[in-house]
């Protein structure tokens, strides 16, 4: 399909186009408080949660290396507990801002202070997490390998603290809080073979054993959890990774597997156009024939918790890397640009193909909370289902895609490292040799 009919044809999201103040919406998180606080009442029992089932695991950041670690679990809605696990069945059930934020306020986070490589001052109760499979780091552990949620006992210390942290756009925002005295499992959960596989192999290097896993058939948000519980790598070399790093690491471990997999087959032999629009972001993803190279922009709107000045110009941050890759951290884009990436190449190697590829991100005044970084991996994975628009060049797909952003032509240029560059020799990117 020619690009400018692509264009015109793409739908506006209705939903996405009606403003949510999120004003409006915080009566409705502390509606939904008060319906967590209640259920929690009916759940204790003394100064235990009974018939908890956790889901998942989080593992914090503040006063690194001595952190909070803990279990995450729904008060009051135990049978639904897989419907609490982050991943991308989130964005196929269609969920947007409201129905993210009020799963993560309805689950608790039973934690408790460890530090990452073993004990100190800050946490001298608690065990060596190297290999530890006991107590409190051992629970979590237990509940990070399970194939599904797994049903606990915890001793709390006190009453939850009902305040809504909302995360970061790398992080999904988490809800009530409680300290934990400690934990127990009410069933023996059963570990799937390959990750018992890479537990076993006391010499297998973290890298390496989240790529078997993921070849395996494990998604990443599933390889995220066992790496934050430090239930990955050299036996030795186990610990605690808080959660938002190891988002960073799994999805960038996993990208390097998959460029290196299609760094010698053809390229794509069309510049092609693929779109999606999700809880008011907008992403689009322009592929040209080439080697491969990599490139994220970001264009947030004024007027957004990113940019709250509405009287303000779109602010925008890039990062991109060349056919061998990154040799630093991306700080402007940070987990987006990890995300992003490896959507593509998962997508490329599925075709058996390598591409040059700029990622255009446009968040709008929509976008009124974050809801964690998956937002931005599923919507560029779901971006290649469908129909893509087709273009003669490279310059005339980002030309073209330019008059839909809320910046100038000239303005990306600036900012772009790959659209700047591949002007200059357009010729090597007509639509066919």
């Amino acid at each position: 399909m020619r690009l400018d009919d692509y264009i015109e044809e793409l739908e506006p999201d209705e939903e996405a186009k009606r403003r949510r103040l999120a004003k409006e919406k915080s009566y409705e998180i502390t509606d939904h408080l008060e319906e967590f606080e209640q259920n929690f009442e009916q759940a204790l029992s003394g100064d235990s949660l009974v018939g908890s089932t956790a889901p998942s695991i989080f593992v914090g950041r503040s006063n690194y290396p001595d952190i909070p670690m803990g279990v995450l679990s729904p008060v009051g809605d135990e049978n639904a507990a897989e419907d609490y696990v982050t991943d991308g069945n989130w964005y196929q059930q269609g969920y947007d801002i409201p129905d993210v934020l009020q799963r993560r306020t309805g689950l608790l986070n039973s934690n408790k202070r460890a530090n990452v490589d073993s004990p100190s001052i800050a946490s001298r109760l608690t065990p060596n997490v190297h290999d530890a499979w006991d107590g409190f780091v051992g629970v979590q552990r237990e509940v990070a390998i399970a194939d599904r949620p797994v049903d606990l006992e915890i001793g709390l210390d006190d009453t939850p603290d009902l305040g809504l942290d909302t995360g970061t756009d790398v992080a999904t925002p988490r809800g009530p809080r409680a300290n934990a005295r400690n934990a127990e499992l009410r069933e023996n959960p059963y570990v799937p073979k390959p990750i018992k596989k890479t537990l076993e192999d006391d010499d297998w290097q973290a890298q390496g054993a989240m790529t078997y896993l993921y070849r395996r058939g494990f998604d990443v948000y599933d390889i995220n959890s066992i790496l934050s519980a430090g239930a990955l790598g050299e036996t030795d070399q186990r610990r605690l990774v808080p959660t938002r790093w190891s988002i960073t690491a799994v999805d960038d471990t996993v990208g390097q597997f998959l460029r290196g997999r299609i760094r010698n087959v053809p390229s794509v032999d069309e510049v092609q156009v693929w779109a999606n629009e999700y809880m008011g972001n907008r992403y689009w993803v322009i592929l040209a024939p080439g080697n491969w190279e990599f490139e994220l922009v970001e264009m947030k709107a004024p007027g957004s918790i990113w940019n709250p000045d509405p009287e303000g110009d779109t602010w925008m941050a890039s990062a991109s890397e060349g056919f061998d890759g990154r040799s630093s951290y991306v700080e402007e884009t940070a987990g987006a640009y990890y995300a992003a990436r490896l959507a593509a190449l998962e997508h490329l190697e599925s075709i058996g193909r390598q591409a040059k590829c700029l990622v255009l991100r446009e968040v709008s005044d929509d976008y009124w909370a974050p809801v964690g970084v998956w937002q931005v991996r599923e919507s560029v994975r779901n971006a290649f289902d469908g129909e893509y628009g087709e273009a003669e060049t490279f310059h005339d797909a980002v030309a073209e895609v330019a008059t839909q952003l809320p910046i100038s032509h000239a303005r990306l240029r600036r900012k772009s490292e790959l659209a700047a560059g591949l002007q200059s020799n357009l010729s090597a990117f007509s639509a066919r040799d």
